[in-house]
């Protein structure tokens, strides 16, 4: 430390330091690339959780899955739809001064007991 208690601040790069180890790229097995792939196209996924679970950046992930539907290699998951009988909206139903609001992925026996228990209060 200097005399007059003064700090110094040293700031290291390393990939501006001569003879510094070059890290390389990654290559990733095909097989292991496939299995990404596809379960970054199941639907309700984050994507980004599932790149960061393995250690690589989320467009790098989105740049497989893009590539690989282009190519045909993979199909896109869909959501259920209209055609399947539910919404994606949200439903509300006033009920003895109550409102509930009820998403697509609640079950109908579910919303059942909640409107029962409502009305029996």
């Amino acid at each position: 430390m200097p005399s007059d208690r003064s700090f110094q601040l040293l700031e290291v790069v390393p990939n501006r330091i001569e003879n510094s180890p070059v890290v390389g790229r990654r290559n990733w097995p095909d097989e292991t690339k496939a299995r990404i792939v596809e379960e970054a196209l199941a639907p309700d996924v984050n994507v980004s959780a599932i790149a960061r679970r393995y250690g690589m950046s989320p467009s790098q992930l989105f740049g497989w899955r893009r590539k690989a539907i282009a190519k045909g290699q993979v199909e896109r998951h869909e959501r259920l739809g209209e055609d399947s009988g539910t919404s994606g909206g949200v439903i509300e139903i006033g009920i003895a001064g109550a409102t509930v609001r009820v998403g697509p992925a609640v079950s109908e026996d579910h919303l059942r007991r909640v409107i029962r228990a409502i009305r029996s209060a």
